[in-house]
């Protein structure tokens, strides 16, 4: 059967300055990242990260895999500190499984 995919849910999207500048330089849009968020999977989580726990999510747009690291705030407001095309030097090919040096 089909099992159940962990996913996050945002009330709304904020996103620091780091991640504005990250996903400039990295042309990855806005749009992008909240349909990653929205049919992503979540693949780690950081629960001692600070301000809040934080999680890493895998999702495609279209063939293009992008990993968004996200943090939920005290309102259900998702924060996006990140987001990026994973890199086949650091990460398997299923973009799940970090490689061991």
């Amino acid at each position: 059967g089909l099992r159940k995919r962990k996913i996050m849910n945002c009330n709304s999207f904020t996103y620091t300055d780091h991640a504005v500048n990250r996903l400039f330089n990295r042309s990855i849009e806005i749009e992008d990242v909240e349909i990653v968020v929205s049919s992503g999977t979540i693949i780690e989580n950081y629960p001692t990260d600070k301000p809040y726990p934080s999680c890493l999510i895998l999702g495609f747009v279209g063939l293009r895999p992008i990993h968004v690291v996200i943090g939920k705030n005290p309102n259900g407001a998702c924060v996006v500190i990140t987001a990026y095309e994973p890199n086949l030097m650091k990460w398997e090919v299923n973009f799940i499984t970090k490689k061991r040096n």
